[in-house]
């Protein structure tokens, strides 16, 4: 008998979802996958340039870090930060030399340095990623340098070009990268810095912008044409960096990806007619030395790293924090890098679908959204953090780091009301008043920790402790820092000539203004709960919400008098957050990062004769000194440092947290067995709804006969 659609497919569907029943049957991935050495992760933020002269955001470096190798890299599990070799062959020591040329002592005076003078000898045998833009003829001439939009005809990929190559790392490589820091149209955000700084940068920019406006858009500046003369080759595997003055934080930029390099073909095979409209770019399909390589570039659904064949190969690090060695991450000491064969991380806009998927074991490592911090955090009184039980049941680690950034409430210091030097006072009771831990408890889940100045922890000069603390807004008792109370802050308020909130002389009453902007800290609870902080000690706040532009114009004008900004270190120095409020940084009168407009005549001091200091006992004097003055000036309040919280399944190994070396997936390492276990166990079959669908199915179906039978039956009795 003939059934109709309907009976068709409710004979059907029950071995649909018998057949799905297999060992996983939930797998979101492809049957070639399953069991192979793959890390699984997930992205929110397309990456937005993959050149590493322009890439400067947490979502690019992601995968940029694994792709290329600068001179330098962090010590994967060392706190403090230190640096490292990566293809360097040392951490170079700089010479100095005066302005005739003579060379200077290492503890010279700054002031007597002219130039600090570099030798970075690279590692001999390191070898570029199998590229088209290496492949040769047997004559040795590039197979494709004569490329058209016509020839371009069907490549789409890089992966479509047949012939591939590579060859050694040169000196040669790193010059022409630091050239490309000054292309007129690749606009990378340190050349202004980076001009100022390596001698002849400047000049150079100057050169390559005029012979720029001569060439058509899509043809090729060949930068070795143009002479760089503070970069210079010695010999195959040795260049020279001269840098004005001396300028010890050149090390931490060595350690980036602007300065690691790009070969002088890859350059010009990207420069081709027709490469950039295909998205064939360096910005899209970066080449690199590191130990994986970008082999699909999907950006709006997946990217995937796999293992260069070409890497030489490192050796997991042997040495760590005493604590290292008890988590286990100690135990791959001297095994060969990469352990992982290839990452793919999938584009994830929602949280909830990322972290439902995260506890099916999809993927291998999550973050905690504030949707699913209490399913897998707890806080008890004390505030210590734990995982819930839910979470260790599943084996899962919690891993917690502070992050090398600092959240403030800024005050410019050019204000009548609350930047002169009588309102100082005034400035210290509204640090007390606005307690800072309620924020992070309310607000962010605990996740973050009471900035005590501008420094967070993990950069030299931080001190733990009644050593650390801020002393005009914490005092130190039964052990902790106890944020002073009101009535202290009302006292100051009453000394800076506003008691109870109103002028002692006019009776007016205090208001202050705070610009933001829309979202963020805009959020009406968070501005609801700040304006109650300030009535606490009787002082009206009025927000004035504003898009970022327009605050952007606000506090470069100085229209501002209170405001909220963050910073997060560009590298692990303090220099690099106390440059925020030197003088000589001043927003106002020198378009600097000093917001706050706040000038010290001791701070500047002081910064200017730390800021070129090795970390010595003398810097770290220094540095507490310049916290003291700036926590009795208070031209910030200090708000906080927040705090990162990760999830990794037991099956990952060797996850420990960094804010600055994010090269980290050549140091990880998984336990297949383990996750395919695991994901078993946790993606059985719901038998109880199998059976439910299995009942609806057999009533559906015999619906359908039931209702076939009528209708064939009327049909034979009409007939008769």
């Amino acid at each position: 008998m003939l059934l109709p659609p309907l009976c068709r497919l409710a004979v059907l569907l029950p071995v649909f979802v018998v057949t799905a029943c297999g060992e996983v049957w939930n797998d979101p991935y492809p049957v070639s996958e399953r069991g192979q050495n793959i890390l699984y992760s997930a992205f929110a933020d397309r990456p937005k340039h993959l050149d590493p002269v322009q890439s400067y955001t947490e979502d690019e470096i992601t995968f940029t870090a694994q792709i290329y190798e600068p001179p330098l890299q962090y010590h994967y599990l060392k706190r403090p930060y230190s640096l490292i070799p990566l293809s360097a062959e040392a951490v170079p020591l700089p010479r100095y030399v005066d302005a005739a040329g003579k060379t200077l002592p290492a503890d010279a005076p700054s002031q007597k340095i002219a130039e600090s003078i570099y030798d970075i000898r690279i590692k001999s045998g390191i070898r570029y990623q199998p590229h088209p833009a290496f492949a040769i003829d047997a004559s040795g001439n590039p197979r494709y340098a004569d490329l058209d939009r016509e020839k371009l005809e069907g490549i789409e990929r890089i992966a479509d070009f047949k012939l591939v190559g590579s060859r050694e790392l040169r000196a040669d490589d790193f010059i022409y990268e630091i050239k490309r820091l000054a292309h007129p149209r690749l606009h990378s955000p340190i050349f202004g810095m980076m001009a100022e700084k390596i001698v002849g940068l400047k000049e150079l920019g100057a050169s390559l912008q005029a012979a720029a406006k001569d060439l058509p858009r899509d043809q090729w500046l060949d930068l070795d044409k143009f002479a760089l003369s503070g970069v210079t080759r010695i010999d195959d595997y040795t260049y020279r960096v001269r840098l004005k003055g001396k300028y010890p934080q050149f090390h931490y930029w060595l350690a980036m990806p602007f300065f690691a390099p790009v070969a002088r073909e890859v350059d010009r095979f990207y420069s081709q007619p027709g490469m950039a409209e295909k998205n064939l770019t360096l910005d899209w399909y970066p080449v690199g030395t590191g130990p994986y390589m970008l082999v699909e570039n999907n950006p709006n659904s997946r990217m995937v790293l796999a293992r260069n064949p070409n890497f030489r190969g490192e050796t997991y690090p042997c040495e760590g924090e005493e604590r290292d060695r008890e988590a286990g991450l100690l135990d791959d000491c001297g095994n060969t890098l990469p352990f992982i064969d290839k990452a793919i991380f999938s584009r994830e806009k929602e949280a909830i679908p990322y972290w439902n998927k995260f506890l099916q074991g999809w993927y291998d490592a999550s973050g905690i959204s504030s949707d699913s911090f209490d399913q897998a955090v707890k806080i008890n009184v004390g505030g210590d953090v734990a995982l819930t039980d839910e979470m260790r049941n599943k084996g899962i680690r919690l891993l917690t780091s502070v992050r090398a950034s600092t959240f403030y409430m800024g005050f410019n210091m050019l204000d009548p009301v609350v930047g002169s030097e009588q309102s100082r006072k005034l400035r210290q009771a509204i640090s007390i008043a606005i307690d800072q831990e309620e924020f992070i408890s309310i607000f962010m889940n605990g996740r973050g920790i009471p900035a005590q100045g501008p420094l967070p922890p993990g950069i030299f000069g931080y001190l733990e402790g009644e050593a650390g603390i801020n002393k005009v807004v914490y005092e130190w008792l039964d052990g902790k820092a106890r944020r002073r109370d009101v009535a202290t802050a009302k006292k100051l308020l009453a000394e800076a000539g506003w008691p109870n909130g109103r002028h002692e002389k006019t009776g007016e009453p205090l208001v202050l203004n705070l610009d933001t902007t829309s979202g963020g800290m805009g959020d009406k609870s968070r501005l609801d709960w700040l304006t109650r902080q300030f009535a606490k000690i009787d002082i009206q706040l009025v927000v004035r919400s504003t898009d970022f532009n327009r605050f952007q114009e606000k506090i470069r004008k100085g229209a501002v008098q209170l405001y909220y900004l963050g910073w997060n270190a560009d590298y692990p120095d303090p220099e690099n957050f106390f440059f925020l409020l030197n003088g000589r940084e001043g927003k106002v009168e020198n378009a600097g990062e000093n917001a706050s407009n706040y000038r010290d005549t001791e701070f500047d001091r002081l910064f200017n004769e730390m800021k070129n200091m090795d970390n010595t006992p003398r810097r770290q004097a220094i540095i507490t000194r310049m916290n003291s003055i700036l926590q009795e000036d208070a031209p910030w309040v200090y708000g906080f440092h927040p705090k990162s919280y990760t999830l990794g399944h037991a099956w990952l190994h060797n996850r420990k947290p960094s804010d600055v070396g994010h090269n980290n997936l050549k140091y990880q390492r998984l336990d297949l067995p383990m996750r395919e276990s695991m994901r078993r166990q946790w993606n059985q079959p719901q038998w109880g709804v199998l059976v439910f669908l299995g009942l609806l199915f057999g009533g559906t179906l015999a619906a359908a006969l039931a209702g076939y039978r009528r209708r064939e039956r009327s049909v034979v009795r009409v007939k008769d």
